[in-house]
């Protein structure tokens, strides 16, 4: 994407507050040195600002890691403006939206929901698995099920706009994913090309890792797919004295390999999170070859000592890194192709 490697901007977060965020540029390695102290919460792409900003405030208000990002991924659930996560996704084939959320810290702890109906906070119905049964995934009308014993309220997540976009869709009713859509200048975040989710992981002062991955899917999916997002090991991994990492793009090319149990796992075994990070992209292009030439797939990392690292295949993937300071950067990722 041209020049957002170098605008400056403002986001505003009215539950949160407003926190200054910067862009930095000239990060060819795709890695931000942290301070070992502090909190430190880093999300997906430009918007997860908003959802870094709502972590910190968490932990202000002494929640724990894990309520803090539980709290930053409910901000682009709500967000009637995204269309790729939570309220206002875009809808399967057949106009039902359908929600996917995995939530994880480094104790073994981890709840996950898939194809989930008719609730808004999908990260918070994850949540209640992981605390409230023996389980760790449910999907469907189980899912639904549950979340209503549990008090979770419904509501219809289909907008207008986004039930415009499919019946539009319908016309042609043919599918193919544009890479980066989310951060296209002049364009809107969600288009009906976007298939994307928020991928939030956390290290807390005490050294300790807890992350969050949610989404509605691909847009106009068939019904009942389920990309990497939900699953642990694919959209997400979490790992006591090692790090944590989240994937982004399309999920199938993500679930083929275990991307960030493998991003992990080569944090383990000594790469910094950015040599991780791409590691498991170039392990994707040996395996898929000309099938991945117009996909994009990246992977975001904290170690154990606070070091950030991302890398995609394409140009054009960003993510936000906060301070417990609540300072904000925005970070181009480095990629295997180049603009």
């Amino acid at each position: 994407m041209n020049g957002f490697a170098r605008r400056r901007v403002l986001f505003g977060v009215a539950a949160a507050g407003t926190l200054p965020v910067a862009t930095l540029g000239g990060t060819r390695a795709g890695a931000v040195m942290m301070p070992p102290v502090g909190p430190l919460i880093v999300s997906t792409w430009d918007f997860g600002a908003a959802a870094n900003a709502a972590a910190i405030a968490r932990l202000r208000t002494g929640g724990t890691l894990l309520d803090a990002i539980e709290a930053g991924a409910r901000v682009p659930e709500a967000d009637p403006a995204n269309h790729s996560v939570g309220y206002s996704g875009y809808p399967d084939r057949d106009g039902h939206v359908t929600l996917d959320a995995v939530i994880m810290d480094d104790r073994g702890n981890v709840g996950a929901v898939a194809a989930l109906e008719d609730v808004m906070h999908a990260v918070s119905v994850a949540r209640a698995v992981m605390d409230k049964t023996p389980h760790t995934f449910l999907v469907g009308t189980g899912a639904r099920q549950f979340a209503l014993a549990q008090g979770f309220p419904t509501r219809t997540l289909l907008t207008p706009e986004s039930e415009k976009a499919w019946r539009e869709w319908l016309k042609t009713a043919r599918y193919k994913p544009e890479a980066n859509v989310e951060n296209r200048i002049g364009g809107t975040r969600g288009s009906a090309l976007d298939h994307d989710t928020i991928g939030i992981i956390g290290r807390g002062a005490d050294g300790r890792f807890a992350g969050a991955c949610t989404t509605s899917g691909m847009a106009f999916k068939i019904r009942g797919r389920v990309g990497d997002s939900p699953q642990v090991g694919s959209g997400l991994f979490v790992e006591a004295g090692v790090g944590a990492a989240t994937a982004t793009g399309v999920g199938e090319e993500v679930t083929r390999i275990a991307g960030t149990a493998r991003v992990v796992a080569s944090m383990r075994g000594g790469m910094s999170a950015a040599a991780a990070c791409r590691e498991a992209v170039e392990h994707i292009v040996r395996l898929r070859g000309d099938a991945v030439k117009d996909a994009q797939v990246g992977f975001l990392a904290i170690g154990r000592d606070g070091d950030v690292g991302a890398f995609a295949l394409q140009p054009g993937f960003t993510y936000a890194v906060t301070t417990g300071d609540g300072a904000t950067t925005i970070v181009p990722a480095d990629s295997l192709r180049r603009a």
